[in-house]
């Protein structure tokens, strides 16, 4: 399988994933939970859902906010409002029980928005800080490995990659966030995290075997490339999908509080080993390229 060969058609697939969700970001954004925002959220289990605005209209006669419902399940809905103390929780939820007797509660979060912002500031903080060890692991790793491509281009295409696989995931959530109110927020963010680790140990793997066959092989460094594609494409696959496996039957049977963070890690392994195969190395060889003009 020449996929140097092909790469302009990889190449092209990606970068359409790409214009589409900076597109869909910056039309909707991404929606931010109460981890982000502040707020209080309360899941009830009802025997006979009511509607959303039954249940706004029981809370009218609180100072809540904007009131939110999300059905969640089968008889769960997910109420979030403005954040507040213990005393207006126990209001809220006799309040509830006494026009839905069998009603349960099942989960009550409440964060300040000045914890909120924090968060959401030492979220994006993390992110960078692992992008940029990648980068000093990488070039540090390959340094060894100055010819033909410098050691540190190595770490640059390894965080393209990674740039590529977290921007479509987020432009995948964007869509969601918009039609079906799906919210992000620490979960989310830890799970691009560990997108990043699973995204660069595949791209390792495939850049080490290329590194081996550099001093093993001779011929074109194309070719070169595209043979240490090919003998760790069955690896990289039998890894993902034994991976995927696992994480479908966590989506399916593992509840509605990880629901979403697994979805994420599903879609990141994806695009994760989409991209180790089709888009690092193939841009290893355009670098190869680019310095040889």
């Amino acid at each position: 399988m020449n996929i140097v060969k092909t790469r302009k058609i990889w190449f092209s697939i990606s970068i359409i994933l790409m214009f589409v969700s900076v597109l869909v970001l910056i039309m909707w954004g991404l929606k931010p939970a109460i981890d982000f925002t502040g707020g209080s959220l309360l899941e009830i289990k009802f025997v006979e859902r009511p509607s959303n605005n039954e249940i706004k209209e029981l809370l009218q006669e609180f100072d809540l906010g904007n009131i939110v419902v999300q059905p969640v399940g089968e008889t769960n809905s997910i109420i979030r409002i403005q954040e507040i103390d213990e005393n207006l929780h126990y209001k809220v939820i006799n309040k509830i029980k006494e026009n839905f007797s069998e009603a349960e509660e099942e989960r009550f979060d409440s964060i300040g928005s000045l914890i909120g912002r924090e968060l959401q500031h030492k979220a994006i903080y993390s992110v960078i800080l692992v992008l940029i060890a990648i980068i000093i692991y990488i070039a540090y790793a390959f340094r060894k490995v100055s010819k033909p491509v410098q050691s540190w281009k190595y770490g640059v295409i390894a965080v393209i990659a990674l740039f590529h696989d977290i921007l479509i995931v987020m432009g995948i959530f964007a869509v969601l966030g918009h039609y079906y109110g799906v919210e992000v927020g620490l979960p989310f963010v830890a799970a691009l995290l560990t997108i990043l680790g699973y995204s660069v140990n595949n791209t390792i793997v495939v850049f080490d075997r290329t590194r081996e066959n550099l001093y093993k092989l001779e011929g074109e460094f194309s070719e070169i490339v595209n043979i240490s594609i090919n003998k760790t494409i069955a690896r990289s696959v039998n890894t993902a999908i034994t991976t995927l496996l696992v994480l479908t039957a966590v989506y399916f049977f593992g509840g509605v509080t990880v629901q979403y963070f697994v979805l994420a890690l599903i879609l990141g392994m994806i695009i994760g080993t989409y991209s180790s195969l089709f888009i690092t190395s193939p841009l290893l060889v355009e670098f190869y390229r680019l310095g040889k003009r």
